[in-house]
């Protein structure tokens, strides 16, 4: 049965638009128009939105899980389930699960509970990011020397065969890896992430925009900016490069996100680097109010949900609200190559969306054409 909205306020592209109305069914978005140009031709519900904003779903390329399913420590189907869950009710419906350095069984592990997992879930889970274990030792952050290694294309062959598609993002350290190996993981498909690396300003230049399209965490395991030295921070802002970064304030302040969405525009997205408390494990996660560090005190991740990353770029940032909530849904399916498909709301798209009050809290998420909240 098809659905009938009116009186919505719905971001398009990275502009909102008032009364709009739209018409929903088969999991799709239909129909959108202004208001009055909205007639209910067949039968189904008509829901007044009363000027509330209409936001499609968020995506989240990387973190490692919520509290209580850290998947990143302990990769099961279990785990998988209940972040999808979790995730979905915070109004994030894309996502990929996220394996840092670790020993090989665990990455094994990840690939098969992917897998399995793809028979049961309801689609917000896309895959899997691997953040390592092909990094830069000098910048580990809270990865572990001894794990932290140089790539071959026979191991990573042996990952991406065993996968079957699973794998859909790599955080590397390029300048610490053989061409041939970089030249592979593109030819497979896999989006390529700078990270975790010294690369210099004349490097990065080698493999910007050649083979990798994209940073981790902006400023965070990087070289510093320096007016003699500038980096690879330097040559992101220069190149056509997308980077992700951590609005939490912590992980970055907010006059550097602001810097950074100045000099990259449409190519800075948000990620929250989420991960949850641990015992065990090579990452024993401890949370500290609103971060975790290692026993040994070296911030490991963060708490954030995504949307409160998005009001973070809005009241601390001084980033205007369609576009900090386009950093959440359109430019991250851009990375990834779902445009068209995810992270914007236009007819043809899947009915994931996101309806807020005037103080932008959470009210519904819609999902596949279905209520799932709210």
């Amino acid at each position: 049965m098809k659905m009938y909205f009116k009186n919505g306020t719905v971001l398009r592209g990275d502009q909102f638009q008032e009364g709009m109305s739209f018409t929903i069914g088969g999991g799709e978005i239909i129909a959108l128009s202004p208001a009055e140009n909205m007639t209910k031709q067949e039968s189904g519900t008509m829901i007044d939105l009363q000027g509330r904003y209409v936001v499609p779903g968020l995506i989240d390329l990387q973190l490692y899980g919520t509290e209580g399913f850290f998947f990143g420590g302990e990769p099961t189907v279990e785990n998988l389930r209940g972040m999808e869950d979790h995730l979905l009710r915070q109004g994030v419906t894309r996502f990929l699960a996220t394996v840092a350095t670790n020993v090989d069984d665990v990455v094994l592990e990840a690939i098969h509970a992917a897998k399995e997992f793809r028979r049961e879930s309801r689609g917000a889970f896309m895959g899997l990011h691997l953040e390592g274990p092909f990094l830069n030792p000098e910048k580990r952050g809270a990865h572990p020397r001894k794990l932290i290694r140089k790539g071959t294309v026979e191991e990573a062959k042996k990952w991406i065969d065993l996968a079957e598609g699973e794998i859909k993002m790599m955080t590397v350290a390029p300048e610490w890896q053989e061409k041939a190996l970089l030249d592979y993981l593109k030819g497979e498909g896999i989006v390529l992430s700078v990270g975790h690396s010294n690369a210099t300003y004349e490097e990065a230049y080698l493999f910007l925009n050649e083979t990798v399209k994209t940073a981790t965490h902006l400023f965070n395991a990087m070289p510093l900016l320096h007016h003699r030295h500038p980096g690879l921070v330097a040559a992101i802002f220069q190149q056509q490069t997308y980077a992700s970064i951590i609005a939490d304030g912590i992980h970055v302040s907010y006059p550097m996100i602001r810097l950074a969405k100045r000099e990259l525009g449409c190519r800075l997205f948000l990620i929250t680097d989420a991960v949850a408390s641990a015992t065990t494990g090579i990452y024993p996660h401890q949370r500290k109010e609103n971060y975790y560090t290692t026993p040994d005190g070296i911030l490991s991740g963060s708490s954030l949900e995504l949307l409160d990353a998005v009001k973070n770029c809005v009241e601390h940032a001084g980033i205007a609200v369609g576009e900090a909530f386009a950093m959440a849904t359109e430019y991250p399916a851009k990375v990834m190559g779902w445009e068209g498909h995810r992270g914007t709301f236009t007819v043809g798209d899947p009915a994931d969306f996101l309806i807020l009050d005037h103080d932008f809290n959470l009210l519904q998420v819609w999902f596949k054409g279905e209520r799932i909240t709210g």
